[in-house]
């Protein structure tokens, strides 16, 4: 890596973690759980929450620290379901499913904000809006045609901002235009992921740091669960796992891994630049995102002194300080005047895909499970923890549109997608290029 672009004191830890690195924990393993959830991010402290506002006894096991994975590493970017409502749903389920997907998405968003009220959680959440720059005019027609759906989906104002008036949105004429779209926050992702905790832990859950599972069977009426220390038993099981469900030390539901597919999103944050210099880089203090396949997401930092900007620079194994001068190319493409800015911090995480582009929450085996969250995790693992805790303890009041969708796989496909990332990843940037040509 170039060293002019590493600031003194240069990290390849997340710059979150200098306000809130995940601590370590008792990793003390119980010899048995009424519930054992497995996995320590989002989802699985929201669901170990709700449980035991059920009266259902929660053990969350994390194979690192809690928190460590990609709930402290993401770009903190709040936007509850939108992805969902632009997959194509009518084709494959009818209009009447179709819409019942879509609101039980969207749905993530309130309650996310519901959690952090009702929780008291110190994690600078603030209800920002977002700026979705199209890539190319065809890009900017096709929001155009979302945008009502999506105001009526959220119930907040979303609009068309042309090219000629970006720069209300955007420092930038680096894109096409976009959209505006109210129904999106932002929050400090690390202070977020240890403020779940202490709410999971306050009202009763165990948090138990360091312990691997490796494998779960069936034991009479409950199940035997292998970890890296030991085994323990426990009456019903929730994995939790999401884009960290295959590792060659031991995978707790190789079902679940066989459906998902995990990927590298990486993140830089640049040096303090001033709090003058992110008001005219970013008018309104918004989250933006790209429409390119390959995209970029970025964002000020919450105190307003510096760029996160993130981002696939990779689809090959690659570590954080080999891709970041790809993110700061990207990031000098779009704000030429940050050419000689340099880098504070540089990390990485995995996000986990589905091959029908919807998160999932069901059983198999009777094992729980809840994933899937399509790089837009923040309110959605929330929202999937809280209602699969609902499945498990018997307590939901209607059927969740996202509980028991067909979760489809490939054939002879085990997990890893290593071998065909590249390839994919070439086309889609091939794509991009064509698209931007044309443009």
């Amino acid at each position: 890596m170039t060293q002019s672009l590493l600031a003194p004191g240069f990290k390849t830890s997340p710059w979150w973690w200098e306000a809130a690195e995940p601590p370590q924990r008792d990793n003390t393993l119980p010899d048995r759980a009424p519930v054992v959830v497995v996995g320590g991010g989002y989802a699985g402290l929201s669901a170990a929450l709700t449980l035991q506002r059920l009266g259902q006894q929660a053990v969350v096991l994390d194979a690192e620290r809690i928190g460590w994975g990609a709930s402290s590493r993401n770009g903190g970017m709040v936007s509850g379901g939108l992805k969902v409502a632009g997959s194509g749903l009518e084709q494959r389920y009818g209009p009447q499913q179709a819409q019942a997907i879509t609101a039980a998405a969207a749905a993530s968003f309130p309650f996310i904000e519901e959690t952090i009220a009702r929780e008291g959680i110190d994690c600078d959440y603030v209800r920002c809006g977002r700026f979705s720059a199209a890539w190319s005019p065809r890009h900017y027609d096709a929001m155009a045609r979302r945008v009502e759906s999506l105001e009526q989906l959220t119930g907040l104002p979303a609009r068309m901002l042309p090219r000629e008036r970006q720069r209300e949105a955007l420092g930038s004429d680096h894109y096409h235009g976009g959209m505006l779209v109210a129904a999106t926050g932002s929050l400090h992702p690390g202070k977020y992921a240890r403020g779940l905790a202490a709410a999971a832990e306050r009202a009763g859950a165990r948090l138990v740091d360091g312990v691997r599972v490796q494998g779960i069977r069936e034991e009479g009426s409950g199940y035997r669960i292998a970890t890296d220390r030991g085994e323990l038993r426990s009456d019903a099981v929730l994995v939790t796992t999401n884009g960290y469900s295959r590792d060659a030390r031991g995978t707790a539901l190789p079902w679940l891994a066989r459906r998902l597919v995990p990927l590298n999103s990486y993140i830089i944050a640049t040096e303090e630049l001033g709090e003058a210099v992110i008001d005219r880089l970013f008018p309104g203090r918004r989250m933006v995102s790209d429409s390119k396949r390959v995209l970029n997401y970025f964002r000020p930092s919450p105190d307003g002194r510096r760029v996160l900007w993130g981002g696939r620079a990779s689809f090959r194994a690659a570590t954080a300080e080999d891709t970041a001068p790809a993110l700061h190319g990207y990031m000098t493409e779009c704000f030429p005047e940050l050419r000689d800015t340099r880098i504070t911090h540089a990390w990485t995480g995995y996000v986990a895909f589905t091959f029908d582009h919807l998160p999932h929450i069901g059983a198999e085996r009777g094992i729980h499970y809840a994933a899937g969250c399509q790089g837009s995790g923040v309110a959605m693992a929330t929202w999937l923890g809280h209602n699969v805790a609902l499945k498990l303890a018997g307590a939901a009041n209607a059927r969740f549109a996202l509980d028991g969708l067909p979760f489809p796989t490939r054939p002879f496909y085990s997990g890893d997608p290593a071998w065909v990332l590249p390839l994919i990843g070439g086309w889609y940037r091939l794509r991009d290029r064509i698209d931007r040509l044309a443009a």
